[in-house]
């Protein structure tokens, strides 16, 4: 367990120019007292790693030193070749670059582990795209993707709701979404002006870009962004945004059971939340939704274990349903 920490501590301050204390005791979850005590123990072994006294002092690695470690276990090697997702890399113009370096990374196993990046890819494989559509890359991505690997600025013509617009952006990053696109992106400041907090964040369709221009000029990247963090964020507030319509109904016990089944499962759980019982112990509550065509396609899966109390004219299209499968079940042409 120890070798460990002091592994990952000396590749820590390899990757990192200095760290303090707390840094690194945060990094490999021990105490600040631990830390010390595993500097001496690593000077010991010849590792050469100073200590810069003082309130802003922290520990670094002397003279360029650089660790030749490279025992790699079997399930490191297999997470690291799973790590990989093809048809993304392919379509961001990485796939020569990602083969070219997971054959370094394989020549580099321990001979016994020389079967790793077959029995992975055997057994384990990401298909991305959502059924019942083709997979079509967007022509401008390997462009976008360039530039967000440089930081980059790009001029791009975007297609929107209102007709075409043009953008000077600062692309942070790409997200695969169920086979489509998104570029997370900042609406480059114009004149110098500061700009705070979230102000000119967006997220773009990435096959929606008429042309990318990928500008000589490189912006300052927030070290504090976090893509997953604001994909998480923007995605919830989307979805949110769809629900528009507000559902009246009544759920038996079974239908309270499978209405997350049916619906936005963040929208069926506040509703149940918000729900009380009635005299015959069914939920009465309010459901957000899309809209009454979304609500009546998903709230007939249902059937008789929901009943629709609101608005009226819903109401009226699922007692029309009713009475057709009635006619269809009950022998009348």
């Amino acid at each position: 367990m120890r070798a460990s920490r002091l592994l990952k501590m000396v590749l820590l301050l390899q990757a990192h120019r200095e760290l303090t204390a707390a840094e690194l005791a945060d990094e490999l979850e021990v105490s600040e007292r631990t830390v010390a005590r595993d500097v001496l123990a690593l000077n010991e072994a010849g590792v050469p790693v100073y200590a810069d006294r003082g309130r802003a002092g922290g520990y670094r690695l002397l003279g360029g030193y650089r660790t030749r470690l490279t025992g790699i276990h079997r399930n490191e090697a297999e997470a690291l070749f799973l790590s990989g997702v093809p048809g993304a890399l392919r379509e961001m113009g990485l796939a020569d670059t990602a083969s070219s370096a997971r054959l370094k990374v394989a020549a580099a196993l321990d001979p016994r582990f020389g079967d790793v990046p077959g029995t992975t890819a055997q057994r384990f494989h990401l298909d991305a795209p959502a059924w019942w559509h083709e997979p079509e890359a967007p022509p401008l991505l390997p462009e976008l993707a360039g530039a967000v690997w440089d930081d980059r600025t790009v001029h791009v013509r975007y297609r929107g709701k209102s007709g075409e617009v043009e953008r000077t952006l600062e692309p942070y990053g790409l997200v695969l979404k169920a086979g489509v696109w998104y570029a997370a992106a900042r609406v480059a400041a114009e004149g110098g002006e500061a700009r705070d907090g979230r102000e000119g964040w967006r997220v773009y369709r990435v096959d929606r870009f008429v042309s990318v221009e990928v500008l000589g000029e490189r912006f300052a990247r927030e070290g504090e962004f976090d893509l997953p963090a604001f994909w998480r964020e923007r995605a919830a507030a989307f979805a949110r945004s769809l629900l528009r319509t507000e559902v009246e109904v009544r759920l038996s016990p079974a239908g309270v059971r499978q209405l997350p089944a049916v619906t936005d499962r963040s929208a069926a759980a506040e509703a149940l939340a918000a729900g009380h019982l009635d005299a015959h112990g069914w939920t009465r509550t309010v459901l957000a939704v899309e809209g009454e065509d979304v609500a009546f396609a998903q709230l007939l899966g249902l059937g008789a274990e929901c009943e629709v109390l609101a608005p009226e004219r819903l109401r009226g299209r699922f007692a029309e349903a009713a009475r057709k499968s009635a006619r269809l079940y009950g022998g009348e042409r």
